[in-house]
């Protein structure tokens, strides 16, 4: 059953060094630092971690003197080890000021991001948001311009309260906040366009923690504008719920077409590294059929017919060795990403879909006759038995993979 794709809402594009956001572009995954940016060893090496996780756009804390200083050897000592991969600088309060005062640390920067509610007050404001946009402008860099709920414009939302009150239908509290960061973006970007950045410079983001209010403002922002979007639950928390509560609200954005870049906000576990929120923001674009990142892996969730844990350590084993060798494979096996494996536990669903997947294994459950039968496209082609299976298995899995997906422009590119 063909399912008909989803229509990307259509935005300009928007360069990030390398990587396009927005357009007719793929929807890009991107993460943060929460190292201290003035250790550039510690920097540099999650930088690389989350690159190689697959992070396409990284954002670094600019915060003091020292961290500006900082930013010039971060991105030499990544270039030295082959690490491309663009640095956003995410700048609060004195932003203005450390572009200005460390020209060195602009260069370096492939983007800037600003939030307006945090560029500075009264007048400020606009004398501090100037600088940094006529910086952006003098190194051609993209600006984010990124409001949050938590640090919205005072001003602003006083403004718009009091003309709701005046109003002779108000509307309530939480409406009038959604309407005042859907203004304070737009009104920030027609500023900067103002200050002379190209239409093809500016990303916008409005960060809320709710659920149901990230859905209502990007929405109202993707119908009054066309600038690209940046998507993210802030404050999404820990665990089980960060995940549940990012997928939730991205997951109606992207199927409506609205999201060019997104991140998910997990708070890490204690110890945990920060890799994880690059792989959740891959399985959300990849299970929506918008982008393939690694081959995934189908497993049923075991019942009383599967009492052996067989099934569940091989559907684990298999995807930790799908992860680990895709960096080689992308190089190596163009069109590895997209392919389909399943590790099924029983004879209830497993042959179907062990036939479904490029490559699957069913797994016999409690009862059954010890064999497992492997399926290939569709065929089967081996029957596994014996202590040995996940070895075999996985052997299988990489056969495939050579064969399936070796390079096709001649036959010297294949393995023998």
């Amino acid at each position: 059953m063909s399912v008909p794709p989803i229509q990307r809402r259509r935005s300009v594009a928007v360069r990030v060094g390398d990587i396009l956001v927005g357009g007719d572009a793929p929807i890009v995954v991107q993460s943060m630092t929460n190292t201290d940016t003035v250790d550039v060893a510690a920097t540099v090496a999650q930088v690389a971690e989350l690159a190689r996780a697959g992070s396409e756009l990284v954002r670094l804390t600019v915060n003091t003197e020292s961290a500006a200083q900082a930013v010039p050897a971060i991105r030499e000592a990544l270039d030295a080890q082959g690490i491309s991969v663009p640095l956003i600088g995410d700048f609060h309060f004195n932003g203005h000021r450390l572009l200005a005062d460390y020209p060195e640390c602009a260069q370096a920067l492939a983007n800037y991001r600003i939030n307006p509610g945090n560029v500075g007050r009264g007048e400020k404001r606009d004398s501090q948001f100037a600088t940094m946009i006529g910086i952006a402008c003098r190194y051609d860099r993209p600006v984010r311009i990124g409001v949050n709920w938590g640090s919205l414009d005072q001003d602003l939302v006083v403004r718009l309260m009091d003309e709701n009150a005046r109003s002779p239908a108000p509307q309530d509290a939480e409406a009038v906040m959604r309407e005042a960061m859907v203004q304070s973006a737009l009104q920030s970007a027609r500023r900067a366009e103002d200050l002379g950045l190209g239409r093809d410079r500016i990303v916008l983001s409005c960060k809320m923690s709710g659920v149901q209010d990230l859905i209502l403002v990007y929405r109202a922002l993707a119908q009054r504008c066309d600038y690209a979007l940046h998507l993210g639950l802030t404050e999404a928390g820990m665990g089980s719920k960060g995940i549940v509560a990012s997928t939730a609200a991205l997951a109606v954005l992207l199927q409506e077409g609205t999201g060019d870049t997104i991140r998910i906000s997990l708070t890490p576990e204690p110890g945990e590294g920060r890799t994880r929120e690059v792989l959740v923001a891959q399985e959300i674009l990849q299970t929506m059929g918008l982008r393939s990142f690694a081959p995934m892996v189908t497993a049923c969730p075991g019942c009383g017919r599967t009492t052996s844990t067989t099934f569940q350590q091989l559907a684990k084993d298999i995807q930790a060795h799908l992860r680990t060798q895709m960096p080689l494979w992308r190089e190596r096996y163009p069109g590895v990403e997209a392919m389909q494996v399943a590790v099924m536990g029983c004879v209830v669903n497993g042959p179907g879909e062990s036939k479904q997947a490029n490559i699957g294994i069913s797994l016999p459950g409690t009862g059954e006759n010890p064999a497992a039968p492997v399926y290939v496209d569709g065929d089967k082609v081996a029957t596994l038995r014996g202590d040995g299976i996940a070895e075999q298995f996985t052997r299988m899995v990489d056969d495939y993979v050579r064969t399936r997906f070796g390079r096709q422009a001649s036959a010297g590119d294949r393995e023998p």
